[in-house]
Order: C-alpha cells, then sequence, then structure tokens
C-alpha cells in the first residue's frame, strides 16, 4: 500500500475534517463505507472526544479504520494497543490536552504532526 499520510495532513489542514476524520477518511474505501458516511462515523471523536481530555482524534481514527478493515476485536485491539505505545512513545502522551499543552503550556505535538503519525502507524497494520 502506498501511504496516504499527505492526503490525511491535507484534509487536517483544509479545515473541513477533524482528526478523526481525516485519518478515518482517508482510508475509507478499505473499509467499505463513502467518505460521507466515513466523515459521520468519525465526527464527534474530533478534539480529544470532543473536550480534549480524551485520545487524540488521530488515534481514534486510525481505531476506527483498523477495527472496520481486521473485523476481529482481538488482532484490532492488540494492533491498536502497539499503535498507541508507538505514539506515545514518538510524541510523549496520547491525550489531546496534553499534546496541545492545556495546562502545562508545553506543546508536545501539533495537529497535523499526530494525524500523520497515526496514518504511519495505522499502515504498518493494514
Amino acid at each position: 500500500m502506498e501511504s496516504r499520510k499527505e492526503i490525511v495532513v491535507a484534509k487536517k489542514r483544509s479545515g473541513q475534517y477533524n482528526c478523526a476524520q481525516s485519518v478515518a477518511c482517508s482510508y475509507c474505501d478499505l473499509c467499505g463505507l463513502s467518505e460521507e458516511q466515513m466523515a459521520g462515523v468519525a465526527a464527534a471523536f474530533g478534539s480529544g472526544m470532543g473536550n480534549m481530555e480524551g485520545t487524540c482524534g488521530s488515534l481514534v481514527g486510525a481505531g476506527i479504520v483498523l477495527g472496520s478493515v481486521k473485523k476481529d476485536r482481538m488482532i484490532a485491539r492488540g494492533q491498536m494497543k502497539e499503535i498507541m505505545e508507538k505514539f506515545q512513545e514518538r510524541n510523549g502522551a496520547t491525550r489531546c490536552k496534553l499534546l496541545k499543552g492545556v495546562g502545562t503550556g508545553k506543546v508536545l505535538r501539533n495537529c497535523n504532526d499526530c494525524v500523520a503519525d497515526a496514518a504511519e502507524f495505522l499502515e504498518e497494520y493494514l
């Protein structure tokens, strides 16, 4: 599979997609969904589950794709755990709030880089 990282980042930069949507919609063809359907599925998961307190939306988008493609919850969960660990190791956090420096004043990673990282790690399992 040719990498779709640049597509993911372009979607995020466009301002029309949240982090979860930019990842999930870039792989919707592998999931059997239209881009419009996938955008709806991932709509509530941007900004760290909608409030910056939860997991980065780019990781949620990767999880949506992984589960849709693998269709086996044990395999998908194991692979998602590995994606989360790689993301944590590279970025120092998986929670949106921490990645954006809310409360700490130290931004660990911007959204464009987060979606690129999530796509990179996801593609290792597709």
